[in-house]
């Protein structure tokens, strides 16, 4: 029998950075507030870059993150189903968490139907047409070959340059507020989804939680992130709301 019940988004948890001790306790955070909703739950959907790196060799993994990847096969365990997005941080996963947690894994922006409702689910990396080096930075670091040239680097260093590279991301440069109409998420949503006959649009990657009208009938949501906001978006099957713990 399914499990009925809500269904949890989450976004940009960025596990790892700035530092341990920091990590660790909205760590901590999030694995307790999995633990309070397991029982609501039904589906909860990671919508990408809750590592800050996160690269699997064949028979090595990053050190840390224990507690949120046994929550997740707890929850699966459960008969929870877990759905996950890769984001721009972690684009290397490949089938570990498959395989140990029982996720779903998604590479590129999937449109579905959950209780009768339509959405479009993206981690929103993808989504700044106007942003050429980074589309040009996902062809490269999705590239087989140059995948396979890093997994003869060693761990060690291999980790070490993810993450001094990671630095020049947002969590170091503050945060990038929302635009209106003006947001690469907005823009692209008109271009591309305008009449599609979505409900809900949503998006990570911007770490800035937006409720936002986009017509008469089609919410877009930005989840936010843990990292300042501790923001979630929860549907019940009736309404959807985006909340902060």
């Amino acid at each position: 029998m399914e499990k009925q019940g809500s269904i949890y988004f989450f976004s940009d948890a960025h596990f790892g950075a700035p530092d341990y001790a920091s990590s660790l306790k909205r760590e901590k955070m999030m694995v307790a507030f999995l633990d309070q909703i397991k029982d609501s739950a039904s589906d909860i959907f990671f919508m990408g870059d809750l590592f800050d790196f996160w690269f699997e060799y064949k028979s090595v993994v990053p050190r840390g993150f224990s507690r949120i990847t046994g929550k997740m096969a707890e929850l699966s365990d459960r008969g929870v189903h877990l759905h996950y997005f890769t984001g721009n941080h972690d684009i290397w996963m490949f089938d570990y968490l498959t395989e140990e947690t029982g996720i779903t894994l998604y590479l590129n922006a999937t449109a579905m139907t959950l209780m009768g409702k339509h959405f479009f689910l993206a981690h929103g990396d993808e989504m700044d047409e106007n942003n050429h080096s980074f589309r040009i930075l996902k062809q490269i670091f999705t590239n087989p070959f140059l995948q396979w040239a890093f997994t003869r680097l060693h761990p060690n260093f291999a980790f070490w340059f993810a993450r001094r590279w990671s630095r020049h991301s947002r969590i170091l440069h503050g945060e990038d507020p929302f635009k209106g109409e003006e947001e690469p998420l907005i823009q692209y949503s008109r271009k591309h989804l305008e009449n599609q006959g979505y409900d809900y649009l949503i998006f990570g990657h911007r770490h800035c939680p937006v409720d936002y009208p986009f017509n008469d009938y089609t919410r877009l949501i930005i989840l936010g992130d843990w990292l300042n906001h501790f923001s979630y978006a929860v549907f019940d099957g009736e309404k959807l709301e985006l909340k902060h713990i």
